[in-house]
């Protein structure tokens, strides 16, 4: 309970500004994102050209290292939102952090492609453990009335981790050359220790376990999450309204990656932009990630998760069919500018939803489970488009099956029920 003549939540006495814990549990969430899925996931695709070229890799062979870190992630989002369930994000975070410092390190060792392939794979379960329970920890620091904004701060972790390794990366390489690869493995697994050890030290899994109460408690009630209040015991498959969402969030898996996937193959090779241009507008595109978890979680916050989801789509289908149909630079740019806006937002109100669904306690399950539907959808969206371009000789028709996709997940944002209101 909240003391006499002091505001609700914990911000201290009236008139005085005094920030709940929970917003610090924010930030520290961002750091994991930002270690997890910025530094190792994201970095990857900025190292994988030196390491391919010092360890004599196939294409294939390059390809599987990005496929076996893939499988690890999915397999461990699942498994790592119950274990946050069952012992707090504190641990899980703390030692999947652990976990990918120690691999991506490792890998930086590497001398032939199954030691690189096994450190990939064991930098996924790293990365899923991670992920899953830090964007899990708005749901149980925040109230629905805030919880979108909160899970916001968290995504943009993995915008400015993009952005830290678009720099660092470049650096270490060119100091180290050719053996620059190894160094940048070395530095980044450092970083994420350091952020584990960060984490280990500060974070906690609740606000009970600080001796506090959620943000947002006694505030009123929460606004398009429906009448009553009820409690999800066991596990959260049974949840009829997290296999909905699982569905609406397999569409944004398989739109996404494909704009990810082929935006500078089509830029460089299809529109003939020099690799410069190219990794500039990249790098806005990441920049402006950072902000949009938070955009568009509060406009969940206010409109509700479905009108959030479904204004997110919107704007995705959007840029999607700018690509598809303009080459004049004005439009492609503004393209990838929208795509920066809205890229966190499905993944940050998913996270906000899962909680809305299943309550505080079981929100990294739930959403460690809808992760699951995403994972597929992203395992199956850059094969397709692929072969798609292979056919036609041309990413117009890609984006195109991207911008179906992504209105698909309108309507089926549209058609998602307000869950119970939760606490």
């Amino acid at each position: 309970m909240a003391a006499a003549g002091s505001l609700p939540n914990g911000f201290g006495p009236v008139g005085v500004i005094q920030l709940h814990y929970g917003w610090t549990m924010m930030l520290l969430g961002m750091l994991a994102t930002m270690a997890s899925h910025g530094l190792g996931r994201m970095s990857f695709t900025l190292i994988l050209p030196p390491m391919k070229a010092g360890l004599g890799l196939t294409y294939t062979q390059a390809g599987l290292l990005g496929t076996g870190n893939f499988v690890g992630y999915v397999f461990f989002s699942l498994v790592g939102g119950f274990l946050a369930t069952r012992y707090g994000s504190r641990r899980v975070i703390s030692l999947s952090l652990a976990l990918m410092g120690t691999t991506m390190a490792l890998t930086g060792l590497a001398r032939s492609f199954p030691w690189a392939f096994v450190m990939r794979l064991l930098t996924g379960v790293g990365n899923g453990g991670a992920y899953v329970p830090a964007m899990a920890l708005g749901s149980a620091w925040f109230t629905a009335r805030y919880r979108g904004v909160a899970t916001g701060i968290v995504a943009g972790g993995v915008g400015l981790g993009t952005m830290l390794g678009a720099v660092l990366v470049p650096l270490i390489i060119r100091v180290h050359d050719a053996a620059g690869w190894r160094f940048a493995w070395y530095y980044l697994g450092g970083l994420a220790l350091a952020v584990s050890a960060i984490a280990y030290g500060f974070l906690k899994s609740s606000p009970e376990e600080a001796g506090m109460e959620p943000v947002g408690s006694g505030a009123g009630p929460d606004p398009g999450n429906g009448p009553g209040a009820t409690t999800v015991n066991g596990f959260p498959y049974r949840e009829k309204g997290l296999w909905h969402l699982g569905l609406v969030y397999l569409a944004y898996g398989f739109s996404y990656v494909i704009y990810m996937t082929f935006f500078a193959a089509y830029l460089n090779n299809e529109i003939g932009w020099p690799l410069g241009r190219v990794s500039t507008l990249w790098a806005l595109v990441g920049g402006l990630s950072i902000i949009s978890g938070g955009l568009w979680g509060r406009v969940s916050d206010y409109l509700g998760r479905r009108y959030g989801l479904a204004l997110v789509y919107l704007a995705l289908m959007i840029a999607y069919l700018a690509f598809a149909f303009s080459r004049t630079t004005s439009v492609l740019c503004f393209s990838a500018i929208l795509y920066g806006l809205s890229f966190a937002g499905i993944p940050t109100i998913m996270a906000a939803a899962s909680g809305d669904f299943v309550g505080p306690r079981l929100a990294p399950a739930g959403l460690g489970f809808v992760t699951v539907f995403f994972g597929i959808g992203q395992a199956l969206g850059p094969a397709v488009a692929g072969s798609l371009a292979d056919a036609t000789r041309t990413f117009a028709w890609a984006f195109l099956l991207a911008a179906a996709l992504s209105a698909l997940g309108l309507a089926g944002s549209l058609l998602l029920r307000p869950p119970p209101s939760r606490s």
